[in-house]
């Protein structure tokens, strides 16, 4: 006998087939805990999660004529306690809330968010920052987390008109858009995410780097995700982009940042202060350290 490293093995339960012609970008559990729906470019659908062959198309954007397609959908999901409501996001950086109370196919929203654009800082690459990559509804059900490629913004559904709450990511990064848009870096889709109160928000970025924020102060710290921190009781280490000024020990420069580094996905625990940050190919597993000692 010799000893290995544990294997774990995933086995699909249901195989929901044929509901999409493109890429599924979104799947988002109901409150009912019966239904669920899955969302691609153009279309989402309500399934049933004892019924696996057919679904309830709920959404659908696609044009008779496809050379008329000015938008697509980028991400989905369901209100944390009404079952009837759920927002998606687009390509023109819009969130839109439906009612399934109101209609069975949710064509036309409830409520539309957007965010003026100012006409001084329109650039060819406008668009293409301005686009959502990922949408959470807050655990209240109040608001709105959305993500795009420089910021994160967070939006009250009482307030259509723009967030209430901005928040810079890498702005560092925007006299760079023209190198990025080169080495497809612009198109990257980064997630954001909760802590279990609402109070704090986090989302990935490049180098192995991860941003949070306080909504209370408004204030934001970098972390790292890296072998060495993730030793058992290692302590995280702040970062600093240095973009001009006085230099630090330890910053790091714009020009030597790794763009294949990148932070994309990540979850934070629905009651303590767990996170998980996948950073390329690695899953790191953080806590925080009073809880910690507690345990």
């Amino acid at each position: 006998m010799f000893p290995t490293d544990l294997m774990v093995e995933v086995r699909p339960r249901r195989i929901f087939a044929n509901g999409h012609t493109y890429h599924v970008n979104s799947i988002s559990v109901n409150s009912d805990g019966e239904t669920y729906l899955s969302a691609d470019d153009l279309r989402i659908n309500m399934w049933h999660l004892d019924i696996t062959d057919r679904s309830f198309n709920i959404v659908d954007i696609k044009p008779a004529n496809m050379e008329d397609l000015t938008e697509v959908i980028t991400a989905a999901e369901f209100h944390p306690q009404h079952c009837h409501l759920f927002v998606y996001s687009s390509s023109k950086g819009t969130l839109r809330l439906c009612d399934m109370r109101e209609s069975a196919l949710c064509d036309k929203h409830s409520k539309i968010f957007e965010e003026p654009e100012d006409p001084g800082n329109r650039s060819f690459f406008s668009e293409i920052i301005s686009s959502v990559s990922d949408v959470k509804f807050s655990h209240s059900g109040r608001y709105l987390l959305t993500r795009d490629y420089l910021t994160v913004k967070v939006w009250d559904l009482n307030m259509e008109k723009g967030p209430v709450e901005t928040y810079q990511v890498h702005e560092y990064l925007r006299s760079k858009l023209c190198s990025l848009y080169e080495n497809d870096c612009i198109f990257d889709k980064f997630e954001c995410v909760w802590n279990s109160t609402d109070s704090v928000i986090m989302t990935g970025a490049y180098n192995s780097f991860f941003r949070m924020f306080d909504r209370e102060t408004g204030r934001g710290v970098t972390l790292e995700a890296w072998r060495e921190s993730s030793k058992p009781r290692a302590v995280l280490r702040t970062r600093r982009i240095y973009t001009g000024g006085r230099r630090r020990r330890g910053d790091v420069g714009v020009d030597s940042l790794d763009f294949t580094k990148k932070i994309l996905h990540m979850a934070w625990h629905p009651a303590e202060n767990i996170i998980a940050i996948a950073a390329t190919n690695n899953l790191y597993i953080f806590q925080d350290r009073v809880n910690a000692e507690n345990l």
